[in-house]
């Protein structure tokens, strides 16, 4: 049976998580920017493993979901942090991470800093150095002077209420970029990309595959796939994929 709780990070935020006890490796999801553990392919995955008896963990960021802190207060190396401190308290054992747009990011950061606990890795439309790529470079001058001056500029997003960029995300972003370089990861990857993806360009996934420095990466394009990969078609590649890695036969 699922486990759910919080744990403070350790300055008072108390960080939501639930934890499916069960077979090694814990299958471990990283939701998106703005996203939380209760979406569609948190739930899928979940599902499958108590459905196979795989040990699951998921969670929220803080200022996402039922977490505390404040969204605006969040950047990708406190999300990072905040994945490492649920990672580190709640789950057993190696990992399998699955991590979904903003998620891949922090599940590449993840398996860097703990590569000898990490089996594998899926991106789900993974999106790796975004605050630089796909906010402040698509910016217009007005509104990058606009958030340099006030610290913050207001989005609009297409899945809700506009959210808030801060100056703090795009620069503590720049600390953290990763496709100038090669990523030393040696573990397996799977990268799953739509092409009619409107938010993260699926040649990104391409670029990623050539920064890894492992040899069993694949990267598989769903021609009419749109950025969330939620459909029900989606959901069963998700499953497929995972299970191949945990040794699975279908699912």
């Amino acid at each position: 049976m699922e486990r759910t709780g919080t744990l403070d990070r350790g300055d008072g935020v108390q960080l939501a998580w639930a934890h499916l006890p069960g077979r090694s490796p814990t299958v471990v999801f990283l939701p998106g920017f703005n996203s939380d553990m209760t979406g569609t392919k948190a739930t899928e995955l979940a599902a499958l493993c108590a459905a196979t008896g795989q040990a699951m963990l998921r969670f929220d960021y803080s200022g996402h979901g039922a977490s505390g802190g404040a969204f605006t207060d969040g950047t990708i190396g406190r999300w990072a942090q905040d994945a490492l401190a649920v990672i580190d308290r709640v789950a057993d054992g190696p990992l399998l991470l699955v991590g979904s747009s903003m998620g891949g990011w922090i599940a590449l950061l993840a398996a860097l800093a703990r590569p000898g606990s990490v089996t594998g890795l899926v991106g789900i439309a993974a999106a790796p150095d975004f605050t630089e790529r796909l906010m402040w470079q698509a910016m217009s001058p007005t509104e990058q002077d606009t958030l340099t001056r006030q610290g913050r500029l207001e989005i609009p997003s297409e899945y809700g209420d506009p959210y808030t960029i801060t100056m703090g995300l795009i620069e503590d972003g720049r600390r953290h970029l990763m496709l100038g370089a090669p990523i030393p990861l040696t573990c397996p990857v799977r990268l799953l990309h739509g092409q009619l993806d409107a938010d993260v360009p699926w040649e990104q996934a391409l670029t990623l595959a050539a920064q890894l420095t492992a040899t069993d990466v694949q990267v598989t394009l769903i021609k009419d796939g749109d950025h969330r990969l939620s459909r029900p078609q989606d959901l069963a590649l998700l499953r497929r994929t995972v299970a191949t890695l945990l040794g699975q036969d279908g699912a």
